[in-house]
This record gives structure tokens, sequence and C-alpha cells, in this order.
């Protein structure tokens, strides 16, 4: 172990002095940007929502009450409530997801007709990306008040989300 140290020293030296003398740190981390093109460029909504929302409500879309994470399996119960359709896409999640407005359409109705399809309403017509364009254009400025006010309608239509 006592010679394996001086070797790896070596192959750190020799690997810093090729990269043309630059300042080399190993395990630093890249700060984050909001404006940063993604290096993992792909065009399936299946794909956009493993990359953009998958973390946080799981490759199933069970999410995780624990952390307030929505099911995303019960997404389509939703739209059975006046309003609802426009909530889920809405959501700072969806909303800042860093996905485009076709995009954003696409995984929304990826999710609708997969994860979610048990609880699509019959007659759904699919989101469009100009819908989601208008969407941005009137942000939700409280979304628990909005969340509260609509689990409160689905309740009075007898709807139960949660």
């Amino acid at each position: 172990m006592r010679r394996a140290l001086p070797l790896l020293l070596a192959v750190l030296a020799s690997t810093a002095w090729a990269m043309g003398g630059q300042n080399m740190v190993l395990g630093r981390m890249v700060q984050a940007r909001p404006d940063a093109p993604s290096v993992a460029a792909t065009t399936h909504a299946r794909a956009h929502y493993v990359l953009h929302c998958g973390g946080c409500h799981g490759m199933d879309g069970a999410g995780s009450p624990a952390t307030y994470v929505p099911d995303l399996r019960r997404l389509g119960l939703w739209l059975r409530v006046d309003g609802g359709r426009e909530f889920v896409i809405k959501v700072p999640g969806v909303m800042g997801s860093g996905l485009d407005d076709r995009q954003v359409a696409e995984v929304t109705n990826w999710v609708l007709s997969t994860l979610a399809r048990d609880t699509v309403p019959a007659g759904h017509r699919p989101f469009e990306p100009a819908e989601v364009t208008r969407a941005r254009q009137q942000p939700l400025t409280d979304v628990a008040a909005e969340r509260q006010r609509l689990l409160q309608r689905a309740r009075a239509q007898g709807v139960a989300i949660d």
C-alpha cells in the first residue's frame, strides 16, 4: 500500500501535466445553470419523463406522500374536476421542468396514456403545446391554495383524489 501512494501521485501529476498544466481538482461538482443545454438530447416523451420527472415521481410515477410528491398514477382524476386540467400543467414541477411547451404536452400525454391510464376520464383530449403556452402566461401564484380549492371541488363532485 505504501508503494502505491507515490505511484498514484505520479499518475495524477502526469495527468495534470498532460492536461496542459490546468488546475485539476478531482471530485469537483459543476455549478448548475438553469440555461444549461442538455447533454442527453432526446425526443421521446418517456425519456423526457425519466430525465425530468422520474427522479422525484419515480419510474412508476408513484411519487412519495411523505415528501409531498404526488402519485402521477392518479393524475387522470384531476381531469374530472373543473380547473384540474389547467392545474396539472401549471404546477411548479411541470413549469420548472426545463421542458418546452411541446415537450410538456408530450410528457403529460404520455403519463396519462401509460402510468395514469386507469384514471383518465372517457372523452379526454390530449394536451397541445398551445395550451401549455397559455398556461405559462398565467402561472399559479398560490399552488397550495389552488390545490385545496380543487380538492374541495373534487369532493363536492364525488371525485376522490386524495
